[in-house]
């Protein structure tokens, strides 16, 4: 993928659960986060600090529905999913974007 007008990305910590990809589960530690917006959805990828493969985060692609996406609307993206997962058995989950909304 190559960086477009309509494409921002960021470099950011996971929490300890990580963030929850299609492809492979969660993935942890320095990631770089991928918003790649589109006419009618706003696609999210995810890969390692450095690395050349995405994953696709999931929950991800994220509609607007009837509203327009908000100036802010990466930066949303990176602060849901460095909030921290519920803890379930001592361990923490993965964030995702199921049920993520901009609204």
């Amino acid at each position: 993928m190559s960086a477009r007008e309509d494409e921002r990305r960021s470099i950011f910590r996971s929490t300890v659960g990580g963030v929850l990809t299609d492809e492979v589960g969660a993935v942890t530690g320095d990631l770089e986060l991928q918003t790649l917006l589109d006419p009618e959805n706003l696609c999210i990828y995810v890969r390692y600090a450095g690395a050349d493969e995405w994953y696709t985060v999931t929950g991800s692609p994220v509609s607007p529905g009837d509203r327009s996406y908000p100036a802010d609307t990466h930066e949303r993206v990176v602060e849901h999913l460095t909030i921290p997962g519920p803890v379930v058995d001592g361990n923490e989950e993965p964030a995702s974007l199921r049920g993520f909304s901009l609204t």
